[in-house]
């Protein structure tokens, strides 16, 4: 019972594969009896069939296919808004680029045509993929395994906690090349980042002093490698605090957020600060979220296996953040550990690289907290 993970990725894959084939479909079926001439630009076509898989991605059309029951207005939602974002970017880039008119691409009318009929493709795509089985034997789910299933999926796949030791970890090999590329990249990607927000950056610092006249940044201890403490600058998002104030997690409408602030914290702009610290090499673009040590005490006592979180430098972002829900509780953390120990037992480039597509939409949704 339930969905298989390799086969709903199968179907992930196929859907990818149809989307695309779709557009050439469209596009000979256009050309044909709507005299479109979109053959005549097939790099244009193959960015158009690129950019809706894409925004196919971000807007979640693709994993209407491992949901176990969805609606025909939440398919149609989800296939409007990627084939919408999809007109948008293409509109764009024609206006920066000056596309020539013989590009026909650029055409309301051939965006009009290519919109609808390929939320029509997507949409039988999907209800035929949906139709077929998930692993041999699958059933349709009662009302009772389907509340089951929901409960599951908030739990890492392949993982009980258990007990295992840091010779264990690939990243316990200081030679090893997947080490060596991890830093290197770090390295790039922070400078790259720093230079390419700037300006974003400036514009977030004018706004939190515009709106209370307070400090732009906000200083905090946290632990880093084998628990050794080190400090983070984050864009201030709450208002000024008394230092020597308990250490609280952050609540659903926290009432000490600011209104600059709480914008900040949904598209994750208040960590850009943190890239300097991936430069210096304190913390890594990815693994396990670095801890106040005034919470780790009691963390640690309470939940098994804490401390091993440590055993990776600290990340911008993880496994357990593109998961797990927010934690502000010690049962949520407990939750969010269980992915960190996954992602240090299995870290990979390609798990890291995984990590990194699923923070870009996680940030191009806003979805931070």
């Amino acid at each position: 019972m339930g969905l298989s993970w390799l086969s709903a990725r199968r179907k992930l894959f196929l859907a990818l594969l149809l989307d695309l084939v779709g557009v050439m479909l469209i596009a000979v079926l256009f050309d044909r009896w709507a005299a479109t001439h979109l053959l005549l630009h097939p790099e244009w076509l193959g960015f158009y069939g690129l950019t809706y898989a894409a925004m196919s991605w971000l807007f979640g059309s693709y994993t209407l296919l491992r949901l176990p029951r969805v609606t025909g207005v939440h398919v149609l939602a989800r296939l409007g808004w990627a084939a919408l974002a999809t007109t948008v970017v293409l509109v764009l880039v024609s206006w920066i680029l000056r596309v020539p008119p013989s590009l026909t691409l650029g055409y309301r009318r051939t965006q009009m045509l290519l919109l609808v009929g390929l939320t029509l493709w997507a949409l039988m795509v999907r209800l035929l993929l949906r139709r077929l089985p998930s692993h041999p034997g699958a059933r349709e789910m009662t009302a009772l395994e389907l509340a089951e299933w929901s409960q599951q999926r908030l739990l890492p796949s392949q993982l009980p906690v258990e007990a295992f030791t840091l010779e264990e970890i690939t990243w316990a090999n200081s030679l090893s090349l997947q080490r060596q590329l991890k830093r290197a990249a770090d390295i790039a990607l922070a400078i790259g980042l720093l230079l390419l927000t700037l300006p974003l950056t400036l514009l977030a610092a004018l706004l939190i002093w515009l709106e209370d006249r307070g400090p732009i940044f906000f200083r905090q201890e946290r632990s880093g490698l084998m628990g050794a403490r080190f400090s983070v600058y984050k864009l201030r998002t709450m208002v000024q605090a008394d230092p020597a104030a308990p250490a609280l997690w952050t609540q659903r409408g926290d009432k000490r957020l600011t209104r600059v602030g709480s914008l900040l914290r949904r598209v994750r702009l208040d960590e850009l600060p943190q890239l300097l610290n991936v430069v210096l090499g304190e913390m890594s673009l990815i693994g396990p979220r670095p801890e106040r040590p005034e919470l780790e005490g009691e963390l640690a006592a309470r939940i098994p296996h804490y401390r091993k979180r440590h055993w990776m430098p600290p990340g911008l972002s993880g496994w357990a953040q593109v998961c797990a829900p927010y934690a502000a509780s010690i049962e949520e953390t407990e939750l969010k550990l269980s992915y960190d120990l996954y992602y240090l037992r299995h870290w990979s480039t390609a798990l890291d690289l995984l990590i990194f597509l699923k923070t870009i939409k996680t940030v191009l949704k806003a979805k931070g907290r």
